[in-house]
């Protein structure tokens, strides 16, 4: 574990503190990831199981609805494997079903209006159902909206997508998350139930202050919604994954997908915003990308800043305090005391196509840019964009305004008469003359 410095240990701690005191939290544990590694953890609080247990990095908790970027991560894998399409209907993959018209890509960013909550007693507080039982209740006149109105946060509509990825690859859920994605990435210590050492989930009277045992029942048909246990040092391991993904999970070109914005509260939009079976919270020019969990007795939280390489995972248990939303504050502290060095310059490799592009260009007379950054051909001003080779004289937008966009190299012989970037012509002077 790399380290983080004594005043920064100390604010952080100082946080969870804080947290734990004026919440009432029997415990929080926490975990701070510096350049993609954990760097710090620490704990609070006294009652983890009622029978001395010490709060640590490796004591499990339940770490609820984070169990849902486990289930979208066997999704994304599906499609990336041919088995499936997220424009698919839900109804493809499980016949008959309610709410079948609605696509998978609708599910995994909860726009498709399903309503929040299965029929029935509530799931988290009663021993959990079959998926039949589950889906002989379910009924369209349920829905809470329209479709691609708003992002409306939906438990059910993960129950769908687990059975979805467990038909296609003729396993069940809990085995596809254990052989697809604990394994690889070595996390021993994330299990459908919990084993010790193992906290106990709480809720605090409001008056007395006294502790009350919370059930933690079998999910069931809801397990791929929020079944999980965890530990701080397996969180610590799952968040370097989304900083650093693993081919054998996922390409990172996919991580960037489920990272983007799909859907979102129109009150929120600004600030946060759901991706594909991710929380998306803007820190200004940076972006918090994780997920939040609580079932009852429970809370978690895991969230990580890809672009500067922390992040950070709470667990604490109990029913209702400042749990989920501390990584988000850790790393706003952290990045505060231990700012990212910036990358070292090192002169730039020799192009092996597009040298010829790099200076000034003109469209009209507004002076565009060419020049290379990290070894890749980059418009900077403008329309800041950087550009792949795809063919001879021929180019691709990566990202900015025109990401997927051709750029076109045009000559007369030898001779460069302009370039063609998706209509726009660039010259070397001023409307070419």
């Amino acid at each position: 574990m790399t380290d983080v410095r004594a005043d920064t240990a100390a604010a952080l701690y100082a946080e969870i503190a804080a947290a734990q005191s004026e919440t009432k939290l029997p415990t929080i544990t926490a975990g701070v990831l510096k350049d993609g590694a954990l760097a710090w953890t620490g704990s609070r609080g006294q009652i983890v199981d009622g029978e001395g247990l010490a709060p640590g990095p490796d004591v499990q908790y339940r770490i609820g609805s984070i169990t849902k970027t486990m289930t979208a991560i066997l999704v994304l894998q599906c499609r990336d494997d041919g088995l499936l399409s997220l424009n698919d209907a839900v109804g493809k993959h499980l016949p008959g079903v309610a709410f079948g018209d609605l696509t998978i890509r609708q599910l995994l960013a909860h726009s498709g209006g399903m309503n929040a909550e299965p029929e029935g007693p509530w799931w988290e507080r009663n021993p959990g159902v079959s998926f039949e039982a589950l889906t002989a209740a379910m009924d369209e006149s349920q829905a809470a909206g329209r479709p691609d109105r708003r992002h409306h946060y939906s438990n059910l509509g993960y129950a769908l997508l687990g059975e979805v990825v467990a038909r296609l690859r003729g396993a069940a859920w809990m085995e596809l998350v254990a052989a697809r994605i604990l394994d690889p990435l070595e996390m021993r210590r994330t299990t459908y139930f919990p084993v010790t050492p193992a906290a106990k989930g709480y809720s605090v009277h409001p008056f007395s202050g006294r502790l009350d045992l919370e059930p933690a029942y079998d999910s069931g048909a809801m397990a791929p919604a929020g079944q999980l246990w965890s530990t701080i040092e397996d969180l610590a391991k799952y968040a370097a994954f989304w900083i650093d993904p693993g081919y054998e999970v996922l390409s990172r070109d996919t991580v960037d997908e489920m990272a983007a914005p799909t859907a979102a509260d129109p009150r929120e939009a600004l600030t946060a915003s759901y991706g594909l079976g991710l929380r998306l919270h803007a820190d200004d020019p940076y972006l918090f990308v994780g997920h939040t969990g609580s079932m009852p007795g429970f809370m978690a939280g895991l969230f990580v800043d890809r672009a500067r390489r922390i992040g950070a995972v709470t667990l604490g248990n109990s029913t209702y305090g400042r749990v989920a939303s501390v990584p988000l504050d850790l790393m706003r502290i952290l990045a505060s005391y231990e700012p990212p060095l910036p990358i070292e310059w090192v002169p730039e490799p020799e192009l092996a196509q597009g040298s010829e592009l790099l200076g000034h260009w003109y469209w009209g007379n507004t002076q565009l840019t060419m020049s290379v950054a990290g070894g890749i051909l980059q418009l900077t001003t403008g329309y800041p964009c950087r550009f792949s080779p795809i063919g001879p004289d021929l180019y691709q937008g990566r990202d900015g305004y025109f990401a997927g966009e051709r750029l076109r190299v045009i000559r007369d012989g030898d001779r460069i008469t302009h370039l063609d970037l998706a209509t726009f012509t660039l010259t070397r002077t001023p409307y070419g003359n």
